[in-house]
């Protein structure tokens, strides 16, 4: 069983990829996080503090942390359900959470790990062109986004074209699962 953690900044295109690889391949699913907050809802399964605060308590969250006035969670059920039925492809920007998320998976789980990053003047750019009038919180966020030198794959996003990305990080999910299979 796949899964894909894309990492990197605010802007780098983690969206614009993991669009290109659900053309590529249906099995391919967005793991919309848990969100308590304003801003935007598309791709997130809004819910309550009150919620988030029910799954700590059990023990159930992989990975959670603020930004933008709002509080973003992974957690252990929904993530280990996606993985019953397609390749879940999650979004971090932070290196804490690439390593809670690969460590929380199970141990079949064959995880790629990608660093999707971008020049700032293109992310920039790119956050401009969004208008979420976010523009110093989220250029904080790129500023504070370290690098992430052990991913599988590592893309400036300003140079490969998304579709090229999701063929290479379709291509090292497929390796990985057929080394799994014992093939090579």
């Amino acid at each position: 069983m796949p899964a894909i953690v894309l990492y990197g900044p605010p802007a780098a295109g983690k969206n614009t990829v993991t669009e290109a690889l659900t053309r590529l391949n249906e099995n391919y699913r967005l793991y919309q996080r848990l969100k308590v907050g304003a801003g935007r809802t598309d791709g997130y399964r809004m819910t309550t503090l009150s919620h988030v605060d029910a799954l700590r308590n059990a023990g159930s969250l992989v990975w959670e942390t603020r930004r933008y006035d709002a509080l973003y969670v992974v957690d252990r059920a929904s993530l280990t359900d996606m993985l019953e039925v397609c390749i879940p492809v999650l979004h971090v920007g932070q290196v804490g959470a690439v390593k809670a998320v690969t460590a929380a998976l199970p141990p079949a789980t064959q995880c790629v790990t990608v660093w999707l990053w971008c020049p700032r003047d293109v992310a920039l750019g790119r956050i401009a062109e969004r208008g979420t009038g976010d523009t110093t919180a989220r250029l904080r966020a790129w500023d504070e986004t370290a690098p992430l030198p052990e991913a599988d794959i590592s893309i400036n996003t300003a140079e490969v074209h998304p579709a090229d990305t999701a063929a290479i990080i379709h291509s090292r999910v497929q390796a990985r699962a057929a080394r799994a299979r014992g093939r090579p």
